[in-house]
């Protein structure tokens, strides 16, 4: 009897010691724990990175808005990464090369009769001067490893002298057939031959050389490629230094850490609502979005399997699946996963997932917090403003269990109620930059220097 009254007694204790840690924490003011979350999650306000020569960002905005840098002369960077699409292009799956409507964007741009979408949603371009990005791409066929070595599709063809993941990944793209390269045989929406499209898959080289020489015989170009690296005589160049000028301008032009949760992070306590506030609690406390959505980029970098739905036309060898970073590493841990987005301006850049699979951020919230309902009750018709894509959604139990097997339990938060998600929506927005719109749009140029049309001008 004496040990279980001690039993007892120390059993008492701590229900009383849970307690008072509890009625502690809940006497904290919400910044005294919003800024306690932060610290223990280890973020501060992000490094803008830069150091750019403004030739060099001069002539990454020529090359972001040319559509000389597609094969068929259709498709520029700024179509799928539309400073007024928030740096997207505002579709699930973006319409690639050879649109029925040259110029369109979004919604307007009406995709080939025999072309397919582009199988993965197109990422906004914000804050990527960091020093901390380790990987790019849904599935970061980009990346660079501890050792600081980079791997990515291009193997040992990858051109010498880019230093980071964000120059490396604008040299891809244009070798893409469905994004910008074209298919063999095409024409230019002018009625020329598409010599790049005639390139061999494996060819990297070649498809850059020939970008080059496009290039260098407009006389502007030439101009602004002296200007922008005066140590390197013209015929030294290489796309190399076309990709690393993109990545410039997309540093430069698209970084914006004045939102209200930047102007928190750097101590204006009145920058949030009291119910941005309690959405950040939420967000780095109990529903712990701040398990993948972490430190300063609010991306860990890491791959994910999340019972996303599948749509679209999937990736080789397993379309109309997408398996995700699985076709990458071969690692079958990682079948169907997809790497963290970060968040920064996440108000503005649905749809969203790897697919667009859900228009809104609310729908979003909900997909994190009940995966397999979600799943299991997903309607095509109430997500994707894209008609086409109904028809593509897998909505068979088998594929279905596939997907659910993906999940990682540990991951998930703990049940949300309408009040949660709408207060974690409202710190989401607060990640919004000030005058988005009007910022944006000042990047645009009124002319490139091929001549071709500026979409979105």
């Amino acid at each position: 009897m004496k040990r279980l009254r001690n039993s007892s007694t120390t059993a008492g204790l701590f229900v009383i010691f849970s307690a008072c840690q509890y009625l502690v924490a809940s006497a904290q003011s919400p910044d005294s724990q919003l800024r306690g979350f932060l610290e223990n999650n280890g973020v501060v306000s992000l490094d803008p990175g830069g150091g750019h020569t403004q030739t060099q960002i001069d002539l990454g905005q020529a090359l972001f808005f040319d559509r000389e840098l597609s094969g068929n002369r259709d498709t520029s960077c700024a179509t799928c990464h539309h400073p007024q699409l928030a740096t997207g292009d505002g579709l699930a799956l973006p319409v690639g090369t050879f649109p029925d409507n040259p110029g369109a964007l979004g919604f307007d741009r009406i995709k080939g009769a025999d072309r397919e979408f582009v199988p993965r949603n197109a990422p906004e371009v914000f804050n990527r001067g960091s020093s901390l990005w380790k990987s790019m791409f849904w599935d970061s066929r980009v990346a660079e490893d501890e050792d600081g070595n980079f791997k990515s599709p291009a193997g040992d063809q990858l051109l010498p002298g880019l230093d980071s993941v964000v120059y490396i990944q604008a040299m891809l793209p244009v070798t893409s057939r469905d994004e910008m390269r074209g298919r063999a045989g095409d024409l230019t929406f002018e009625g020329d031959i598409n010599e790049i499209a005639e390139f061999a898959d494996e060819n990297l080289h070649g498809i850059w050389a020939a970008l080059m020489d496009r290039l260098m015989v407009i006389e502007e170009y030439r101009t602004m490629f002296a200007a922008a690296y005066p140590g390197k005589s013209l015929d030294q160049m290489n796309f190399a230094d076309a990709a690393f000028a993109i990545g410039a301008f997309e540093i430069e032009a698209f970084t914006m850490l004045d939102s209200p949760f930047d102007r928190y992070l750097a101590g204006e306590n009145s920058a949030l609502s009291p119910r941005q506030k309690r959405g950040a609690i939420l967000f780095y406390g109990q529903a712990k979005c701040a398990s993948c959505h972490s430190g300063p980029l609010m991306t860990d970098q890491k791959h994910w399997g999340l019972a996303t739905p599948q749509l679209g036309p999937g990736k080789p060898p397993y379309g109309p699946l997408d398996a995700g970073r699985v076709l990458i590493n071969n690692d079958s841990k990682d079948a169907f996963a997809f790497r963290t987005p970060p968040l920064r301006n996440v108000a503005k850049t649905g749809p969203y997932m790897h697919n667009g699979a859900f228009k809104d951020l609310a729908s979003v919230i909900r997909h994190h917090a009940s995966p397999i309902m979600s799943l299991s009750t997903y309607r095509p018709s109430r997500q994707l403003e894209q008609t086409e894509l109904w028809s593509t959604v897998l909505s068979d139990w088998q594929t279905k269990l596939l997907l659910a097997a993906t999940l990682d339990g540990s991951q998930l938060p703990r049940r949300l109620n309408n009040r949660d998600i709408g207060d974690i929506e409202a710190f989401l927005e607060s990640l919004t930059a000030p005058d988005l719109e009007s910022r944006l749009a000042e990047t645009i140029p009124d002319r490139v220097p091929s001549g071709l049309p500026v979409e979105g001008h």
